[in-house]
């Protein structure tokens, strides 16, 4: 079961680049130089491309856990701490745990916090020793030195950005909290916190850098990081930094090119690949999983669609709230995404049917007898959404107002939908409403809490949290509903692995 996808040369690579060791770790002078492994290009592009299979692999970090696949457990992790996702049920137990904000406070080797700093490090080192070869290979053209630099600067922010929102409080009023350490080449000596604004100095200097490198460059699909996903990842940092403008010009230019999902598309019965496929016209950057690739009972869509027979349909469905789902009027299509109110009902209430009512069937497996199916990161709904809360924040209304009516009444969403009536700060609430049924089960709902520093606050009732659903049973207690802003308990915590073998850092450095 357990799957490494770092190189073809394992034997050479992952002695370079073995996770769960101290991130600086000194070799025999007589062992083979990184500059004799990666003397070809061709090396250092499959090293590259195993790079990218680490997001999707079956524990990365060594854990052996079943939620533990790369970067899509950690995505599904942040929505069940959110204000939206409902567990169906005690199932098999995995995310309960998360639901009930407890796993992320454990420090110890193999729990999820030493798992996921460990799985972002080990990129940024892979990173970082790719970076420190490239220049020196010899058969590489510009070209190939550019576009392989450029990807490996995303994979480096990218890893730093989830590591500075995961371990710290968003940025805006936390600019000099602590912040996780900042490996940049090949140091030799281990680091200690740093700054929340150091991360993000670092975070920008590379997307700039990669973007100024992948501009104008080609790509062979959306597996690979290009210049569109550099400003895609851009738009994200200038939203959580609350530079309005800079959202705004990154992501209408992240944007551009793609087509949106079509309303009249959205059709779960019959449609169930627009988020199971990097055919999807609207994926910017997704990983492609074909069946030899699949992990099967770790996956995400175990863990989400009940038709795999997996997790999801052993009473871990992953739910909408009804506050969430009845704010969506019966004129959008995107309502289809979730199971109506009543269905279970008129199935026959049958009580091992596991599509009760208000699961969730946005997220269906492309494949569910082979659990090929792709992983979606970034797509162009995402971008349009940044532009409008970021013309909204600067009081550009019109603006705002035009770019929802593209994303949802000119793609059909919902014809009849007009923003219009919305201003000022309703507006504002409008479109994070928008972004919260848009985005629904993509890993977004904890960072969002955070940035707009509102805290958790979880519906109750029939068919929220912990309230009876359509079984006659409650759904899974949440123990935990609502938070102030910038909670503790938003946060992981520092592995304590890290902390005896890092010199640099000593148990103060722990999170609250």
């Amino acid at each position: 079961m357990k799957r490494i996808y770092l190189l073809l040369l394992s034997a050479l690579f992952l002695t370079i680049v073995s996770c769960r060791k101290n991130y600086l770790e000194t070799y025999s002078s007589t062992a083979v130089t990184q500059q004799q492994i990666f003397a070809q290009i061709a090396t250092i592009k499959n090293s590259l491309i195993g790079t990218g299979k680490e997001l999707f692999a079956f524990s990365p970090s060594g854990s052996g856990r079943h939620d533990d696949y790369g970067q899509k457990s950690i995505d599904l992790q942040m929505d069940v701490m959110g204000n939206d996702m409902v567990i169906h049920a005690q199932g098999y137990g995995w995310y309960n745990r998360v639901y009930q904000y407890t796993s992320w406070a454990t420090p110890a080797d193999g729990a999820i916090s030493s798992n996921v700093w460990y799985y972002y490090y080990d990129i940024v080192k892979q990173a970082n020793q790719l970076l420190s070869v490239i220049d020196g290979v010899a058969d590489a053209t510009a070209e190939d030195k550019a576009k392989v630099k450029g990807q490996l600067l995303g994979y480096r922010a990218y890893c730093y950005y989830f590591l500075i929102n995961l371990w710290q409080q968003t940025y805006k009023g936390h600019e000099d909290f602590p912040g996780v350490p900042l490996y940049t080449g090949g140091e030799l000596e281990p680091k200690g916190r740093g700054t929340v604004k150091q991360v993000y100095n670092q975070i920008i200097q590379d997307l700039s850098t990669a973007e100024t490198l992948l501009d104008g460059q080609s790509r062979a699909d959306v597996t690979e990081i290009n210049v569109d996903v550099i400003r895609g990842f851009r738009a994200r940092v200038a939203l959580l930094m609350e530079d309005w403008p800079t959202a705004a010009q990154y992501a209408n230019l992240a944007r551009q090119g793609y087509t949106l999902i079509n309303g009249n598309d959205i059709d779960p019965v019959n449609n169930t690949t627009l988020f199971s496929s990097i055919a999807t016209p609207e994926w910017m950057w997704g990983a492609y999983i074909p069946e030899v690739d699949a992990t099967y009972y770790a996956s995400f869509f175990s863990h989400v669609d009940i038709m795999t027979g997996g997790y999801a349909s052993l009473g871990g469905q992953k739910k909408i709230t009804k506050v969430l789902y009845d704010s969506i009027p019966d004129s959008d299509r995107r309502k289809l995404w979730w199971t109506a109110p009543g269905t279970w009902v008129s199935n026959g209430a049958d009580p091992n049917d596991p599509n009760v009512d208000y699961n969730q069937v946005k997220h269906e497996a492309a494949d569910p007898n082979t659990w090929a199916s792709d992983y979606l990161f970034m797509r162009a709904s995402e971008m349009y959404l940044i532009e409008a809360e970021a013309e909204a924040r600067q009081g550009h209304d019109a603006v705002a107002q035009n770019v929802m009516r593209d994303l949802i009444a000119s793609s059909n969403r919902n014809p009849s939908y007009d923003p219009t009536i919305y201003s000022g700060q309703d507006l504002i609430n409008h479109i994070l409403l928008q972004r919260r049924i848009e985005l629904w089960g993509e890993g977004f709902s904890l960072i969002d809490i955070k940035r707009t520093h509102t805290g958790l606050q979880r519906p109750q009732g029939p068919e929220n949290h912990w309230g009876l659903n359509c079984t006659g049973k409650t759904n899974y207690n949440p123990i935990l509903f609502n938070t102030s802003d910038a909670d503790p308990r938003f946060l992981m915590r520092i592995p304590q692995k890290e902390l005896d073998n890092n010199t640099s850092m000593t148990a103060n450095d722990q999170n609250p």
